[in-house]
């Protein structure tokens, strides 16, 4: 497959900003903040290239060097693919189909390829639920594969993959037995497992690694609430409650507090995470009310403001010593995707490809920059956006798009 080369790279990168791969869903922080610069402005004349993919899926873009690795799925066959392009032109350079060998159920607005891959910039492992866990080294060679057996539900599973270290950390919320897993990467064997609720309606948020007085620690969020994990075997270290169940958004931490977003409609709380057990009345330093209906997309914090985005695209700022709301505007559009930290603002794409950049503002919403690429009426974007050397690569069901400015 050859991808459709559109017009010549430019890049963004400075000295002063340095390039940080993006390899994992939402990047090295899997809070989705870039290091790395990314454009204000785009429009369908800023398209580098674009590819298409065989069959569909809602995973996002990764990178190791040249490399960009995502998925896609075909409803006939169970079968699931990741591929390999080429980073300058999107080419193809590799694809491996992956049977399922158990029938599964998804969701209207989900696909079979929703989990986003991760690489450590040796391997790349890819998470197909029901279809297990997959390992791959960079040249499309299977090194290993972990069957994780059925995840009951009419849903779907969407959490990704997180390599830390020599592991690979795997939520595994259905609704049925669950449980959040470390592989073991060089093998494929289990490292340690942490029981979850059982039978959660709902629940599909992957995990991000965060730095709590000089230990690292896992958070995970949940229908049920956040909790907090130790890295090396996977105990409990708190909990706090949440408010309304589901537990999609994954919780996004600014060094001090996590902001968490849950359900329908999501309440957003900000929880001091130095603390152990049940946290719920000890160290939840503030909650926030929110009528904005269900979430998908999940909380960001920038300058002090906290920002979340409902499905419906009503936009919230709060402020983030005390939860105080400071204005409430919409969006045009509907929000499936979870926002982007880069240049200082803050990104989020509807599901129709239009992607506004938010400039923050205590005061009223400031939009700097409202960007299209004219996609077919027939494309949905509900995957996140990837800024990689100074662009931004995003995708909808079956066509990645690469953009310069």
């Amino acid at each position: 497959m050859k991808a459709l080369l559109i017009l010549p790279c430019l890049s963004f990168a400075t000295a002063a900003w340095a390039a940080q791969e993006w390899s994992s869903f939402r990047g090295p922080t899997g809070m989705g903040t870039a290091e790395d610069k990314a454009p204000l402005r785009w429009n369908a004349g800023s398209i580098k290239w674009k590819s298409e993919l065989s069959g569909q899926g809602q995973s996002s873009v990764v990178q190791s060097g040249n490399k960009l690795f995502l998925t896609s799925a075909l409803k006939e066959g169970n079968v699931r693919f990741l591929h390999c392009l080429d980073k300058e032109n999107g080419d193809l350079l590799w694809k491996r189909e992956i049977k399922n060998p158990r029938e599964e159920a998804v969701h209207k607005m989900n696909t079979w390829a929703t989990p986003t891959p991760a690489t450590d910039g040796n391997r790349v492992v890819a998470f197909f639920g029901p279809g297990g866990l997959h390992c791959f080294d960079l040249e499309g060679k299977k090194l290993w594969q972990l069957d994780l057996g059925d995840f009951p539900g009419n849903w779907g599973v969407a959490a990704s993959p997180v390599i830390v270290g020599d592991v690979v950390l795997q939520n595994c919320d259905s609704m049925g037995p669950s449980r959040l897993i470390a592989v073991d990467l060089e093998s494929g064997n289990l490292a340690w497992e942490s029981k979850r609720e059982v039978k959660p309606r709902g629940g599909w948020s992957t995990p991000i690694v965060i730095t709590v007085e000089g230990k690292r620690q896992i958070v995970l969020n949940g229908e049920f609430g956040a909790r907090g994990y130790s890295l090396d075997r996977g105990k409990e270290l708190w909990f706090c409650k949440s408010f309304n169940g589901r537990g999609s958004p994954v919780p996004f931490f600014d060094g001090k507090l996590v902001y968490v977003v849950n359900g329908k409609p999501g309440d957003l709380y900000a929880v001091d995470p130095t603390g152990r057990g049940d946290l719920t009345k000890s160290h939840m330093r503030w909650h926030a009310k929110r009528n904005g209906g269900r979430d998908l997309p999940s909380p960001a914090s920038l300058d002090g403001l906290v920002f979340v985005t409902s499905m419906s695209g009503i936009i919230t700022c709060y402020d983030s010593k005390d939860g105080k709301t400071l204005w409430v505007d919409r969006l045009k559009g509907a929000f499936s995707g979870s926002p982007l930290i880069a240049n200082g603002h803050y990104y989020i794409q509807s599901e129709e490809g239009r992607t506004f950049v938010v400039k923050p503002n205590r005061a009223k919403l400031q939009v700097v920059g409202e960007n299209t690429l004219s996609p077919g009426d027939e494309e949905i974007f509900r995957a996140t956006l990837s800024p990689i050397d100074g662009m931004i690569f995003t995708r909808s069901q079956s066509v990645l798009y690469c953009i310069a400015d």
